[in-house]
């Protein structure tokens, strides 16, 4: 009977439009803020460092840099005071909790970009068969003497050393 009771209680606080992001997004979430008799739409934007609990009590951690200093707010994820959740970037990374981005700063904090859809990183075939370049020809250096030049090697190389250019000390 109890259970029951807290299941249909349950039910009625349920968003019926579930945001849909993974821990790594950026996303800008939108919060009710009241001051006073004043209500407004307050935005928090940030990475999505984890996200905890299931059904009513599901949360998410968002975390970002204001005026170099870490800050990260935990949202309810059916709270009424949640107004809305978009997702700017999708991240990918390969962990549950990205706690390590804690210690890092600058660039080191960021994420890396998703690519979009699996054609993105794969080249775009070639239309024909690529001709073969030309083999390089070997230069004959000399035994003594300055590395040859294009010039010279277009001359016939000097069969002694005697027949060389001088060399400076």
């Amino acid at each position: 009977m109890n259970q029951a009771l807290l299941d249909k209680i349950e039910s009625e606080q349920f968003r019926k439009e579930a945001a849909h992001f993974a821990v790594g997004d950026t996303v800008r979430v939108h919060t009710k803020v009241v001051e006073g008799d004043k209500e407004r739409i307050q935005i928090f934007s940030g990475v999505v460092i984890g996200r905890r609990g299931h059904g009513l009590n599901e949360m998410f951690t968002v975390r970002r840099i204001s005026y170099g200093e870490g800050v990260e707010r935990v949202f309810p994820l059916h709270s009424p005071r949640v107004e809305k959740v978009e997702v700017e970037r999708k991240g990918s990374v390969r962990r549950a909790k990205l706690t390590y981005l804690r210690k890092r700063l600058g660039k080191g904090a960021t994420l890396v970009k998703e690519r979009e859809g699996r054609n993105a990183a794969t080249p775009a075939p070639s239309q024909g068969p690529v001709a073969a370049a030309p083999e390089p020809t070997p230069l004959a250096a000399p035994a003594h003497g300055p590395a040859p030049t294009a010039s010279a090697a277009s001359a016939p190389a000097p069969e002694k050393p005697s027949e060389a250019a001088p060399q400076t000390k």
